[in-house]
């Protein structure tokens, strides 16, 4: 079996004296899916922002296509084609969509441009109506839209998505959703997932772990997590209700 894309080893972060993540392990492999579920302050962000450098791993290792990145900084994983698309968004409000996607097209080839502009406006074609628009005028749902696209400008090899459902309809979080898998499905673009919604993460998911506290409980196949009774509880009855009701 060939080595995983990523390898997380033992990672433990801290925050002062807290310490957020405690000897944390975990694969993602080329092609996959992998989604990492938990409760709200379990751990998720910390790990995925671990992995891009900030904050850095007090222990451990980050290691991403047999290299060591646990100490290097955010721009420099960018240019070994990782690209994430960050919780909360953090598009660039004052510039428009096509100014932020520009800027998520600096670490690739810029011969490239035009063709990835057009990959990410099939993928979302709100965003093509939307190019001299303002990022910080558009809707919640566009936002997450234009975030994704503009990781996905700098042609990555590994995308970090963080919550990219949070705080959207159920109708614009299933897009997202169906993005996601198109990506994966179409290019084989390899996806590490932090998600609330476990229910549809899990079904989209080829493998997932579970974070309690800052320590991985449980891991498995997407579908093996989904008949857990424990995962089911803790995290799947309200998930599920939500995406029925239209909450």
């Amino acid at each position: 079996m060939s080595p995983p894309l990523l390898a997380v080893r033992g990672v433990k972060t801290f925050y002062g004296n807290i310490m957020a993540l405690k000897g944390v392990d975990l694969d993602v492999c080329e092609g996959e899916i992998v989604t990492l579920i938990g409760a709200n302050g379990a751990g998720k962000s910390t790990l995925m922002m671990t992995i891009f450098g900030n904050p850095r791993a007090g222990e451990g290792s980050v290691v991403f296509d047999g290299r060591d990145i646990t100490q290097m900084p955010s721009h420099e994983i960018a240019r070994l084609r990782i690209a994430q698309s960050p919780e909360g968004r953090r598009i660039f409000p004052r510039m428009t969509v096509l100014e932020n996607l520009q800027m998520g097209a600096t670490v690739a080839d810029p011969s490239h441009f035009e063709d990835d502009l057009r990959r990410v406006c099939a993928l979302f074609p709100l965003l093509d109506r939307r190019m001299q628009q303002r990022g910080g005028t558009l809707s919640g749902g566009e936002q997450q839209m234009l975030a994704i696209a503009r990781a996905l400008m700098s042609r990555p090899r590994l995308l970090l998505l963080d919550e990219p459902s949070l705080g959207l309809a159920p109708m614009l979080s299933q897009q997202i959703f169906r993005a996601i898998r198109e990506l994966n499905t179409r290019d084989g673009l390899t996806v590490f997932l932090v998600e609330q919604n476990a229910f549809h993460a899990l079904k989209l998911a080829h493998r997932g772990y579970v974070i309690v506290n800052g320590e991985i409980t449980l891991s498995g196949s997407g579908r093996e997590l989904l008949e857990r009774p424990e995962v089911r509880a803790a995290y799947l009855e309200g998930g599920r209700r939500e995406a029925a009701g239209g909450a």
